[in-house]
């Protein structure tokens, strides 16, 4: 290769711009492009650890089987629910609420809503159980884990007396993972009708959990979602 051949292909290399990071040396030499910083995963899924449900669950230990109907799939439980130890069986299929494989992920869903239907005094008690369950599902950062949470945060609230006063003091831990997604509405086409539809939206469904919070919380909630949240607006001001 000659020394002409040689230069010319010099030239061609130093005319390439140089990548670099901002705030260096190199980012004010000529001919060089500041690369911007790497994106922060705040919306990147965190994979679940197993979860105890999943355990308990395949050694047989729940009184719960799987039946079918002509409504689909449905818990068919071997006890009456209001004779369950709820601080044994609640905070168990609470933790379930981070499977996303069936059957562990509708065994969890749905036992975890049966218990909220009759446990009525027995939910109170066991009120600081559950948060750990419920911020390991939120902080799985999956659409599908979130949208779950959030259903049965709604009805965690509404299904006994005192429960949502009950739940403020934690809303430190529960809530820095809504105000992340609070927005995320983003969807083209068909897409958004159909979650709307399905109610897997999870900014709608923030706002309406926010909402429930802020109704049954008591006098203290709203100040205290705004805290960590500071673009909710009451919706007891409307």
């Amino acid at each position: 290769m000659s020394l002409c051949t040689n230069l010319r292909s010099a030239v061609l290399i130093r005319a390439e711009p140089l990548k670099t990071e901002g705030f260096t040396v190199k980012s004010t030499m000529k001919n060089s492009i500041v690369v911007g910083p790497p994106a922060a995963g705040a919306f990147r899924e965190r994979p679940s650890k197993p979860t105890a449900f999943r355990k308990f669950y395949e050694r047989g230990d729940f009184p719960i089987a799987l039946e079918h109907d002509t409504k689909g799939n449905r818990i068919a439980w071997k006890v009456e629910i209001e004779k369950l130890d709820y601080h044994h069986y609640l905070p168990l299929f609470f933790d379930g609420l981070c499977e996303t494989v069936h059957p562990y992920e509708f065994f969890a869903r749905q036992g975890v809503h049966d218990m909220l239907e009759h446990g009525a005094t027995k939910i109170l008690p066991v009120i600081p159980q559950l948060i750990i369950p419920i911020k390991n599902a939120l902080n799985t950062r999956n659409r599908q884990v979130i949208c779950t949470t959030l259903k049965v945060l709604q009805h965690l609230v509404v299904s006994g007396d005192l429960v949502g006063e009950a739940l403020v003091p934690y809303y430190r831990q529960i809530l820095p993972i809504l105000n992340i997604f609070k927005n995320k509405n983003i969807n083209s086409g068909d897409g958004i009708d159909y979650s709307q539809q399905k109610r897997e939206n999870v900014g709608d469904l923030i706002q309406e959990t926010l909402e429930v919070f802020e109704r049954y919380g008591g006098e203290d909630s709203f100040i205290n979602i705004k805290y960590m949240i500071p673009t909710y607006e009451s919706c007891l001001l409307n």
